[in-house]
């Protein structure tokens, strides 16, 4: 579904619910990351781009001190006082708002009681940030509300901290900072020691992204997730560095004698991880697609075996997408996120889209038993205000 169309959509829903017209409209999309994978945590490099499935919010002030959302995405509505200190609360999605409107009122902001009716096209739980996208889109209805336009970076690092504090998620500053500062037709270098970003164009008219949502989703991802930041921590102390963005391939090597096997390949994927994705952004502003498809390849294999954070079917939707070729438009496919299920990231010619979907699709689902949702994105805008 188109943007304008969204919005139309959720603006003639908002009319319904609450009897008149939303006074705003406004939307943040989702990202995915095309390579940098457990780099964040590691002080590391990441280079997301926003893509075009966006949350939109439609809303207005009203006279009472409380709060109603209503999600045309689940058909729940969530309300929430804000005379005082907002806190958690039930429905869980409410609380990426909740913790959004806390950080405003942190900042001494007073929130005046509103309606909202929130929808998104963001798929949720496959690792493209419906949460820092519904965050962001939430922060930027306040601005309008409160008068008040927030530094790109506070608005990204409030949205952060309300995932972390509300929601419970120890998120990087990818998602938010994607969502919230990402440029048409560019990817964002984010470096995530300093926050400093670079745009990378990739307004090539003839290579799509396409991502394949594998829909399926692992129920060991959390406990790894904070397992391997234990063991890049265990690595950096070893290594004695304040980081492993600080760490080289000859240190590691100096050092394997010291280090378990396991922890000695966490540290070689991040090591390694990083190295791909400066040089993908380089590959990418010089539009050298065989230098970007190889990467891409590379840190699936290194995000496989190293970091052990893959899983069979997003394996073989990398396998398939390897057999088709760049003779057949696929330049590069990996996982993205998290891992253990969700989504895989390719770059394919434009003029192929429709033939390598349908391809991936049709093996997927023979050697998996599982359906793909696949779609393509050009690289998109960050939030805006649509009304």
């Amino acid at each position: 579904m188109l943007l304008d169309q969204m919005a139309e959509r959720n603006s003639d829903l908002f009319t319904k619910c609450f009897g008149h017209p939303p006074r705003w409209i406004v939307a943040a999309p989702g990202r995915v990351n095309l390579i940098g994978e457990h780099t964040d945590y590691n002080d590391g490099f990441v280079l997301p781009m926003a893509i075009e499935r966006y949350t939109v919010i439609a809303a207005d002030r009203n006279k009472a001190r409380e709060v109603t959302l209503h999600s045309s995405t689940t058909g729940e509505t969530a309300a929430f006082s804000v005379r005082g200190a907002v806190e958690r609360g039930e429905p869980a999605w409410s609380n990426y708002v909740r913790g959004v409107v806390a950080g405003f009122q942190r900042r001494g902001d007073k929130v005046a009681g509103f309606d909202a009716v929130i929808a998104s096209t963001v798929p949720f739980g496959g690792g493209l940030s419906s949460s820092a996208a519904l965050e962001v889109a939430a922060a930027t209805v306040l601005e309008n509300m409160t008068g008040r336009a927030l530094d790109p970076i506070e608005k990204a690092l409030l949205c952060q901290k309300a995932e972390h504090e509300f929601a419970g998620v120890p998120c990087g500053i990818m998602d938010q900072f994607t969502s919230v500062l990402a440029e048409k037709d560019h990817a964002l270098l984010l470096d995530c020691r300093s926050r400093t970003t670079t745009s990378i164009a990739m307004s090539d008219p003839a290579v799509t992204v396409l991502i394949i949502n594998t829909n399926v989703r692992h129920k060991l991802a959390d406990g790894a997730y904070a397992q391997r930041r234990a063991q890049c921590e265990t690595a950096a102390r070893i290594l004695k560095v304040p980081s492993l963005r600080d760490a080289t391939m000859k240190g590691l090597t100096a050092a394997r004698a010291r280090m378990e096997p396991v922890v000695l390949r966490r540290a070689r994927h991040v090591i390694s991880e990083n190295e791909r994705t400066v040089e993908a952004a380089s590959a990418l502003q010089a539009a050298d697609w065989p230098a970007a498809g190889r990467l891409m390849y590379a840190s699936h294999a290194s995000l496989r075996d190293d970091y052990e954070v893959s899983c069979a079917e997003l394996d073989v939707v990398v396998e398939i997408a390897q057999g088709l070729g760049a003779d057949n438009g696929m330049i590069g496919c990996r996982m993205t996120g998290a891992g253990f299920g969700g989504c895989a990231v390719s770059l394919v010619k434009t003029d192929a889209v429709s033939r390598i979907t349908r391809a991936i699709g049709d093996a997927y689902e023979k050697k998996t038993g599982h359906q793909a949702t696949i779609f393509s994105s050009r690289p998109a805008a960050g939030a805006r205000v649509l009304k």
